[in-house]
């Protein structure tokens, strides 16, 4: 625990997950603070925790809910400057939507609204990528509103499979339909019409993103966090490489192991885009990289506590290191078993690195925190690890039959076309097409950013 010059502020945090627990974490390592975190439901990552104080609200994501919780809290703790934070795309956007009340009380890390919606709702992101040259996945935009475009009059100009994900991940929180996923991944039209009819018949009244699939697995995945000072230049960046992704359907998307990573052209790239449009406080982007062309906490476990940055420049008013400062420190983020993620990787180098790192104890664990008193909590990250293995390992076992099943049916058809043209011309062709074509993909990186928190 850094413990230095630790200031009477008090961060509250809406959330309960793993982003919210690592966020309270960040701010006790570095000052001592116990955060205030608001939940919806009670949890043993947060609840049973002696680094914060945890309180349960029902609801909170109702804005009522949340600014009646907020105005209390407000009334109770109102001798000392207040630092709002969400842990979650709905909390950010329910903060920047009432702003105007909020900021009476609480200090507001966030962008303005109209901003928000430019970079958080992915089909005007894009456009906004494409602006300034950063590549971007093709894209074919769906209305799924009720009175919206039609499923089955949607057209592709790139071939299946595809992914199909909402444009605004906070106005999807509210959707409510059976086969509810984060991100789809769609196999033919038949499923690609039923899923767009699905999201249709909900309360999702936003776009929908249906985009050419870029090859490669979760190691193929690079994630960058960046800070902006208050004048919109990027003072820090920390960059990545994932190495599991959660594989629940809800959860997909979200990092479960990191190694530490440094790229100058990514963060070049990722800066110039949030200088364009005057980007400030912290952002998160997450990045595919082709293969045929080249929460937080793991910025803390790199060596730069994030609660640092958000602390100098909006409570304490101290200047920021001059120029951009990159994270080098080499560290593994995990939230997984170790066995679970050395099964996973298959490439052998990226496995040796990994083995090495835990070796010399440079892996860290945010859940796993000495500074918790209650054995209950201590026992925590066992019981978590546990629950990711069987998930985790279920989850590898479907994948990885489902990947035979179709090696299966593509070996079967190329057998089949073999043999159609051997009897057809009266002698065996040695130039059979593949059963399934190469996915014409988007050259360079795709990237999308989210509200970071």
């Amino acid at each position: 625990m850094e413990n230095i010059d630790a200031p009477d502020v008090l961060p509250v945090i809406l959330g309960g997950d793993i982003g919210a627990y690592s966020l309270a974490r960040a701010f006790h390592e570095a000052y001592g603070i116990m955060p205030l975190v608001l939940s919806q439901a009670d949890c043993h990552m947060c609840g049973d925790s002696s680094i914060l104080v945890n309180r349960v609200v029902p609801h909170l994501e109702r804005p009522a809910v949340l600014l009646s919780t907020l105005a209390n809290t407000a009334e109770r703790f109102g001798n000392r400057p207040l630092l709002l934070l969400g842990c979650g795309d709905w909390y950010v956007r329910l903060i920047v939507e009432n702003r105007a009340v909020l900021e009476k009380s609480f200090i507001i890390p966030y962008i303005g609204e109209d901003l928000l919606n430019r970079l958080t709702e992915k089909d005007r992101f894009y456009a906004l990528c494409a602006e300034v040259g950063v590549p971007v996945p093709r894209t074919v935009v769906f209305d799924a509103s009720a009175d919206g475009d039609d499923p089955a009059s949607v057209t592709l100009p790139f071939p299946f499979p595809v992914v199909a994900k909402p444009a605004s991940s906070a106005a999807y929180h509210y959707a409510d339909f059976a086969g509810k996923q984060k991100v789809f991944f769609l196999r033919d039209a038949t499923e690609l019409r039923a899923t767009l009819a699905a999201v249709q018949s909900s309360r999702y009244e936003g776009k929908l993103l249906i985009q050419e699939t870029i090859p490669g697995d979760d190691t193929s995945m690079r994630i960058l966090t960046t800070y902006s000072d208050q004048n919109g230049k990027v003072r820090f960046a920390s960059f990545g490489q994932t190495l599991l992704e959660d594989m629940r359907p809800m959860g997909v998307g979200n990092p479960l192991a990191i190694v530490s990573r440094t790229d100058e052209t990514i963060v070049t790239e990722a800066a110039r885009l949030l200088e364009a449009v005057g980007y400030t406080g912290f952002a998160n982007f997450d990045i595919k990289v082709d293969p045929r062309d080249g929460s937080n906490y793991y910025v803390t476990a790199a060596g730069d506590n994030a609660a640092r940055w958000l602390m100098d420049d909006l409570v304490l008013g101290r200047p920021l290191p001059e120029g951009l400062t990159v994270a080098r420190g080499e560290s593994l983020y995990t939230v997984v078993p170790k066995a679970i993620l050395l099964d996973y990787i298959r490439d052998d180098a990226l496995r040796r690195e990994v083995r090495g790192l835990y070796a010399l104890g440079r892996d860290a664990d945010p859940l796993d925190y000495p500074a918790e008193k209650s054995l209950r909590r201590r026992l925590y990250p066992l019981v978590f690890a546990f629950r990711q293995w069987k998930t985790c390992r279920a989850a590898m076992a479907d994948k990885r039959a489902r990947e035979k099943a179709a090696e299966g049916l593509e070996g079967a058809g190329a057998t089949a076309d073999h043999r159609t043209k051997g009897t057809a011309s009266g002698k065996d062709d040695e130039h059979v097409a593949s059963a399934s074509p190469e996915l014409p993909l988007a050259d360079g990186l795709a990237a999308c950013a989210k509200a970071a928190s």
